[in-house]
């Protein structure tokens, strides 16, 4: 189409430079026909993306299909460079089937080098660890709905592999996946996207205000005289007041206090039958 368009152009601007003296005349309709043919190639090759675009919308009349047509388009061309801390994590797998990855996952060779690498460790738990990593990108490759690719991709002068992965995204433009808060550190500071795991996390646990009551179960003591500590089933912490007397018991206690802090969501509660005045 780039080609078509170029020798229209050069078409329509020959006759006029034929009419010049010689040798101009006769040499510069050739030189414009080569010229805008390569310049009509190539501004179509560079926006090919968006010519796509106008011709998809000017062929569906429905704004909800070409919406997800357009969902599709992100999904095939957005790229998300995995971390290898966030393969051995595990709950990739479980986010990406639910859909909220749009795109495909990228995993460079060096970082599934570093996997195999502790697959094979003398140490039992970080073997562990790396076996669980490549099981976990088995899964991944068998859901027919998660793009993923290996990629030979490598950063030639550098030996670290998160140093690798921040110049490889910053050479792609394209976000890191990951839950290594120094990786995660670093890669903001550079201008890198990133989408952290525990960061998504924190943000999808269950939001309780002061005066609301659940149920919990008393696992251990606090740190505090008195103090009990459980745990919801998305893993907060859940301090109670005077729940020391009540370890390895289900109770119901009443929220005084929620807090934000950088390792997560903290809850501060106390028994139900203690509430004042008697209330149960």
């Amino acid at each position: 189409m780039g080609l078509i368009a170029g020798l229209i152009i050069a078409a329509l601007l020959s006759f006029p430079l034929s009419l010049l003296p010689y040798p101009f005349g006769d040499v510069l309709p050739f030189v414009g026909a080569v010229l805008f043919a390569y310049l009509g190639i190539s501004v179509f090759v560079m926006r090919q993306g968006d010519i796509y675009a106008i011709f998809a919308s000017l062929s569906k009349s429905n704004p909800a299909a070409a919406s997800a047509e357009a969902g599709q388009n992100l999904a095939v061309t957005r790229t998300i460079l995995l971390d290898t801390s966030v393969i051995i994590d595990g709950r990739i797998a479980d986010i990406a089937r639910t859909g909220f990855l749009p795109g495909s996952l990228l995993i460079p060779r060096f970082v599934l080098n570093e996997l195999q690498y502790i697959a094979d460790s003398a140490d039992s738990l970080r073997r562990q660890r790396g076996r669980r990593g490549l099981e976990v990108l088995a899964q991944l490759q068998k859901e027919p709905t998660i793009p993923v690719r290996l990629s030979d991709i490598d950063v030639e002068g550098v030996k670290e592999v998160d140093e690798k992965l921040v110049i490889l995204a910053r050479q792609m433009r394209c976000p890191i996946l990951t839950n290594d808060y120094n990786l995660n550190r670093v890669a903001e500071l550079q201008g890198v996207v990133v989408l952290n795991i525990n960061e998504l996390a924190n943000a999808v646990k269950s939001v309780l205000l002061p005066g609301e009551t659940m149920s919990v179960r008393v696992i251990q003591e606090g740190k505090e005289q008195s103090q009990g500590v459980g745990y919801m089933d998305d893993g907060t912490m859940v301090v109670i007041e005077g729940g020391r007397d009540y370890i390895n018991q289900e109770i119901l206690v009443t929220v005084t206090k929620v807090l934000q802090t950088a390792a997560g969501r903290m809850i501060f509660a106390r028994p139900e039958e203690e509430r004042p005045n008697g209330e149960h």
